[in-house]
C-alpha cells in the first residue's frame, strides 16, 4: 500500500485528544465530576476545597488541584478550555483571550430543564455528550413534578436569605410539592427575610440551612427560631442544595421529597 494511500487510515486511527479543562465555578465543578475523565481536570475552583462552600464531598474534591480564577492562575495552568459562571474578571477574560484560551461561561439556571440543558451543553463542550446526555435524563427524571397537594413552605439560607420566584430552588419546591411562600412575604427573586416577619407569620414548613449545617450565624440560633420549631415542621437543608443545580437537583428533590412525604403523614 502507498503511503497516500495509508493517511487516510491512519487519519481515521487517530481519535482528536480530549481537552483539558479549568473550572472556576463549583457548581460547574459538581458537573464535571460526573461527565469529564478525571484526566481532563487540570484544576477546579478553590470553592469546592472549603467545606462551607462545596456541592462535591471534600475526599472527591481534593483530588484536583485548585485555582482561585486569577488571569495568572489559569494562563499557567495552560488549559484547552475554560468553563466558567457568567461573572468573570475583566482581566482573566482578557488574558484568556490573549492566550487563545477557550472560555465557556454558563449562566445559573432558573429552572430544571435550564440545568438539564446546561450539563449537555458542558458535556458537549467537553467531549462527552453520551454522559451530558445520561446525566441530563436522571436530573429530569428526579424532578418529575409531584402531584400531591401544595404545602407553603420556605428556604431560609444562610443571613435570612430566602430564594423566590424565578429561581432554581422555586421551581424544586414546586415540583416536590410545596408552594414556595416568599412571595408572601412581598420577597424579590433573591431576598433577605428579617426574623421577625418570619416568626410573626411562619409558613407549614421551613428548609433551614441553618439547621443543617450548626446555625452558625446568631440569628439562626434565636431562641424564637427554636421556638417556631414547636409550631411547625423546621427541617434541615443544606446551603450545596439551594446553590447549585446539575447532579446536585437529585440529591435535593430526595431531601425535598422526603420532607413532604413526613409532613403528609
Amino acid at each position: 500500500m502507498s503511503l497516500a494511500a495509508s493517511l487516510p487510515l491512519l487519519s481515521g486511527a487517530m481519535a482528536p485528544r480530549a481537552p483539558r479543562i479549568v473550572s472556576i465555578n463549583p457548581c460547574l465543578d459538581a458537573i464535571l465530576m460526573q461527565v469529564a475523565d478525571p484526566a481532563q481536570l487540570v484544576a477546579i475552583s478553590h470553592y469546592s476545597h472549603d467545606p462551607r462552600a462545596t456541592s462535591i464531598p471534600l475526599v472527591q474534591a481534593r483530588r484536583f488541584a485548585a485555582t482561585s480564577g486569577t488571569a495568572e492562575e489559569v494562563v499557567a495552568l495552560r488549559p484547552d478550555l475554560v468553563v466558567a459562571s457568567g461573572h468573570v474578571a475583566p482581566a482573566t477574560v482578557a488574558a484568556l483571550a490573549r492566550m487563545h484560551i477557550r472560555l465557556v461561561q454558563y449562566p445559573v439556571p432558573a429552572t430544571v430543564e435550564e440545568s438539564a440543558r446546561q450539563v449537555r451543553e458542558v458535556a458537549d463542550a467537553i467531549g462527552q455528550p453520551a454522559r451530558g446526555a445520561a446525566l441530563a435524563e436522571r436530573i429530569l427524571a428526579a424532578a418529575r413534578p409531584s402531584g400531591a397537594r401544595p404545602v407553603p413552605a420556605l428556604i431560609l439560607g444562610s443571613g435570612g436569605l430566602v430564594p423566590g420566584a424565578g429561581t432554581l430552588p422555586d421551581d424544586l419546591l414546586r415540583r416536590a410539592g410545596f408552594a414556595n411562600a416568599s412571595a408572601g412575604y412581598g420577597l424579590k427573586r433573591w431576598d433577605v427575610l428579617p426574623l421577625e416577619y418570619l416568626v410573626a407569620r411562619p409558613p407549614r414548613v421551613l428548609l433551614s440551612v441553618g439547621a443543617a449545617e450548626g446555625g452558625g450565624e446568631r440569628a439562626e440560633r434565636h431562641p424564637a427560631l427554636r421556638r417556631l420549631a414547636e409550631r411547625i415542621t423546621v427541617a434541615p437543608f443544606a446551603a450545596r442544595l439551594m446553590n447549585c443545580g446539575g447532579p446536585s437537583i437529585v440529591t435535593a428533590m430526595a431531601r425535598l421529597r422526603d420532607v413532604r412525604a413526613a409532613v403528609a403523614r
